[in-house]
Formats: structure tokens, C-alpha cells, sequence
């Protein structure tokens, strides 16, 4: 498949994208940018929390994992059903009647002004970090196999990209989002089909018969019961669990396009429909997977796991229709990770650090507050990628997997603090618990796995045998952002009393 043609591809991508932005954004507003005026129809929101949710790297890692970890990373799945019960029957009516704009404005109403604060720093600091870590992922596939072959740099790449995804964005922010999420989620969807079609046809057998042939390779084993494993069936669930309420029920980002929806009641069908979809298509990727990896065998193809399906799709073998089916459902994966959080970054910073909500001043002055916040997120992403470029070290991803557990932790110990009890807290000590309590997470994690480690920072640890007698051989793996939350609530337990006033129903569920 000529470079060319993909790239043209790419580009009507964008011009489609385009016209939406231009359709959704007229006669907005401030409102308009950050909760979509109320009025977003809950259908579109919960198909389009797909794209949201399944980023580029998500595309090409997940398949890349069933070669060694079988279809374990459905545990994570299973737990991520159960954080979403808690979202929706939890955290959103807290939202809703509350009145929320920002989801962290309930903090500074339950704990004051510090604890706005940090909330509203993690979310940017955890949100910038990781949504430009999968940018860069996924325009370094694009560099591979588009762009350096037109002799276009990676930083103009970049570039490029996220200043058309400022185009479409910069304007009608959540209102415009709504609608093209739902477009790219459709790319990818009927990409990811496709590609399934495809590769199943290419090893000469239906559907069924790839299924009975991975199970033959072990692929499909689903439930893993070594309590020693990182894929241990609890650690999974539980872990799935709390990521999702914490990287979803907690996130602005995500939390911005539900409470965009009108009433609660159709919210709520809006997390429980997305849940309901985003199960059956993680089931997909996991599918996608082990045909990729039957193909491989079957080919002799063998490349690190991130890279074999774009290597297999883009490959002289398929026809050029596949190689343009991958491009477009990996480029609709990417966006709605990117837009949505430039768009979520610009309203929580507005809002939470810059207060623009409660300051005077006319609609057009907040708007040009909000274009210059815009824009300097824009600025820092591509400064970001062009760091992670630099590191060039595709162990990133397990990189930004522990900082996801660190940075959401305090999140997490905020919000149930908060909704469980109802102690005050001395606001002058909130930050010191927010600093301290990720920082022990990160050296019981480093306590229990002393070679990740030893092999990203080539720093001889010794913990070894202290690991093994502490922990018996346990090892913490996705449930580490559970043990900060909990180091987060022992400490916030710590610098609390008694509240001497009613809190009202708004404050505590």
C-alpha cells in the first residue's frame, strides 16, 4: 500500500472531522465548551465513551498481549464492571445534585479550598502524561509506515496532528466532542471487525474454527488462580475495579461527557450501556489477538508484540483495503483519547485553578481565558511527545501504567473520605497527605518489585530477598492504585476530627 495514498486517507479523515467540529460548534459558548449546555443526548455519549476508553495504545497493545498473558486481561474487564455499578449508582447522583461543572468542586465543598486543589492537580498531571504517552505511541506506528517514507520528520508530525485536533476542538469543546467521538468510535469498531474478517478468512477457516484453534494454543484461558501471578484473578478484578473508578468516576475527562447529559436517570443508562458495549469489544481485541498471533505462526512472523499488528495489516500479503482500514480505525482510537483530554484539561484548569466559573468579567474575556488555556495544553502535549520521543524507550507504557496507580491514588482516598465518613480534615496538612501516601505506594511497589526496577533504572536495588520473605513472592500489579488510595485515607484519617457542623446530604452519599 502506497505511503501516499494512506496519508490521503488520513487527511480526508481530518476534513471530515472538520465539518462536524464546524456543524456542533456553531452558537456556542462557554457552557457549551465545558458540559455540552446540559443537553447532550445520552446515546452518543455512552457510544462514544468506546473511543474515549480504548486509546491507540489499547489497539495494538491488548492484541499484543494474548501471545503471553492468554486472555487474562478480561479480569480486568470483569472488574472494570463492577467500578462502573459504582459510578453510576454512586458517584453520579453525588454529581448531579451537586450541580457539577467540575467534579472537583465537591472537594473543596466537603474539604475546602486544598483539597480542590490537589484533586485538580492530579487529574492534570496524571491526564497530561498519559494522553501524550499514547500520542506518541501511536504517531510513532504512523511515522513507521507513512510518514517517514514521504520524508516527513517526526516533529512536524506531530505538529501537524495536534493542530488539526485543535481545529476541531478549540470552538465547541464537549458539544463538538460528543459527536465526533461517536464518529471515530464507528471507525473503529468497523475497523476492528474488519481486521478480524480478514485475517480469519487469511488463515482459511470461519470463526468458530479460530476460536477452537486458539484455544488448542491456550489463548482463550480467561481465569488465572497462581495467588504469586501478576494476573492473578483477584489482583486483576480488584485492580480492574478501581482503575475504572478512579480513571473513570473520578477523571474530569470522562465524568465531563456524562454529566453533559441532561438527567440522571439517562446518565446513569449511559454508563451502564457503555459498560455493556466496552466488554464485548475489549472480548474483540482479545479475539483480534489470537488470530494475529495464529497468522503470525502460521507466516513465521515473528516482531515484538506492540508491533505485529500493524506489521501483519500493512504487510504485502492483504490488499491495500486492509492497510486503509488499520490506519483509520487506529487514528480513530487515538483521537478521542487526545481531544477529550486537551478539552477536559482546559476546563478543569479553567475552572479549578483559575476559578473562571466564579469570577466577573463578560462571556467573550472567559472565552479568551479559555482559547489561550486551550492552546498551551496543545503546546505542552507536543512538548511532551517530543520528550517521550527522545526517551525512546518502549517500556513507557509499563512506565505509564504505575504512574496512572501513584497519581490517581490520592484521587481515590479524597473521594471516599469524602463520601464514607464525615470528619473534617486540617486543610493546611491535605497536600503533605497527597505527596506522602503515593510516595509510600511507590516504595511498596518497589519492595515487591525490586527488577522492574533493577531493569528500567539499571540500579541494583538488593531488595530481592527482603521482597520474597515480606511478600512470600507477591508481587503488586494493577491493585497498586487500591494501596495508595488506602495509604491516601489512612492519612487524610490522620489529620481529621470530628466535624462540629451537619454536613448536608449534597456533601456526604
Amino acid at each position: 500500500m502506497s505511503p501516499a495514498v494512506l496519508f490521503a486517507f488520513v487527511i480526508g479523515y481530518f476534513v471530515l472531522l472538520l465539518v462536524v467540529a464546524w456543524y456542533t460548534s456553531r452558537n456556542s459558548n462557554n457552557e457549551s465548551f465545558f458540559i455540552g449546555n446540559r443537553n447532550s443526548n445520552w446515546m452518543l455519549v455512552a457510544f462514544g465513551m468506546i473511543g474515549t476508553s480504548l486509546s491507540g495504545v489499547t489497539f495494538v497493545s491488548v492484541p499484543g498481549s494474548v501471545g503471553t498473558s492468554n486472555f487474562y486481561y478480561y479480569q480486568i474487564v470483569l472488574g472494570y464492571l463492577l467500578g462502573y455499578m459504582v459510578i453510576a449508582f454512586v458517584l453520579l447522583p453525588l454529581y448531579y445534585r451537586m450541580n457539577l461543572t467540575s467534579i472537583y468542586t465537591y472537594l473543596e465543598k466537603r474539604f475546602g479550598i486544598n483539597a480542590h486543589k490537589a484533586g485538580a492537580f492530579f487529574f492534570i498531571l496524571s491526564r497530561t502524561v498519559g494522553a501524550t504517552a499514547r500520542l506518541y505511541l501511536v504517531i510513532s506506528v504512523l511515522q513507521i509506515f507513512i510518514f517517514n517514507k514521504l520524508g516527513i520528520p517526526f516533529e512536524a508530525t506531530a505538529l501537524v496532528i495536534l493542530v488539526l485536533i485543535l481545529l476541531y476542538t478549540f470552538e465547541g469543546g464537549v458539544k463538538t466532542i460528543i459527536y465526533t467521538d461517536t464518529l471515530q468510535t464507528t471507525g473503529m469498531l468497523v475497523g476492528l471487525v474488519a481486521c478480524i474478517i480478514v485475517i480469519v478468512k487469511a488463515l482459511g477457516t470461519d470463526f468458530g474454527g479460530a476460536l477452537s484453534m486458539m484455544s488448542e494454543k491456550g489463548y482463550t484461558q480467561i481465569f488465572n488462580w497462581d495467588v504469586k501471578a501478576p494476573s492473578y484473578i483477584w489482583k486483576h478484578i480488584i485492580g480492574g475495579m478501581f482503575i475504572a473508578i478512579a480513571m473513570t468516576g473520578l477523571d474530569q475527562e470522562m465524568m465531563q461527557k456524562n454529566i453533559s447529559v441532561k438527567t440522571l436517570k439517562d446518565s446513569q443508562k449511559n454508563m451502564m450501556t457503555f459498560t455493556t458495549v466496552l466488554m464485548i469489544v475489549n472480548f474483540l481485541f482479545l479475539v483480534l489477538g489470537g488470530v494475529l498471533f495464529l497468522y503470525a505462526s502460521t507466516k513465521g512472523i515473528a516482531v515484538p508484540p506492540d508491533d505485529l499488528f500493524p506489521t501483519i495489516a500493512l504487510s504485502d500479503a492483504f490488499s491495500g483495503t486492509i492497510g486503509i482500514i488499520f490506519i483509520i480505525a487506529l487514528i480513530s482510537a487515538l483521537f478521542p483519547s487526545v481531544d477529550g483530554a486537551i478539552t477536559s484539561l482546559t476546563s478543569c484548569f479553567c475552572i479549578d485553578i483559575l476559578g473562571l466559573n466564579k469570577k466577573e468579567g463578560t462571556e467573550r474575556h472567559k472565552k479568551n481565558t479559555r482559547l489561550k488555556v486551550h492552546f498551551t495544553f496543545a503546546l505542552v502535549f507536543f512538548i511532551m511527545v517530543l520528550i517521550f520521543k527522545w526517551i525512546n524507550d518502549k517500556l513507557i507504557i509499563d512506565f505509564i501504567l504505575k504512574f496512572a496507580g501513584i497519581t490517581y491514588g490520592p484521587l481515590l482516598g479524597l473521594f471516599a473520605f469524602g463520601i464514607l465518613t464525615k470528619r473534617k480534615l486540617k486543610e493546611n496538612l491535605i497536600w503533605a497527605v497527597c505527596i506522602i501516601a503515593p510516595l509510600l505506594a511507590l516504595s511498596v511497589d518497589i519492595l515487591s518489585n525490586p527488577a522492574w526496577y533493577e531493569a528500567k533504572l539499571h540500579v541494583k536495588l538488593g531488595l530481592q530477598h527482603i521482597s520474597e520473605s515480606i511478600f512470600n513472592g507477591y508481587k503488586i500489579g494493577n491493585e497498586l492504585i487500591l494501596i495508595n488510595g488506602i495509604f491516601t485515607f489512612l492519612g487524610l484519617w490522620m489529620i481529621s476530627s470530628k466535624h462540629s457542623e451537619k454536613i448536608t446530604r449534597l456533601q456526604v452519599v
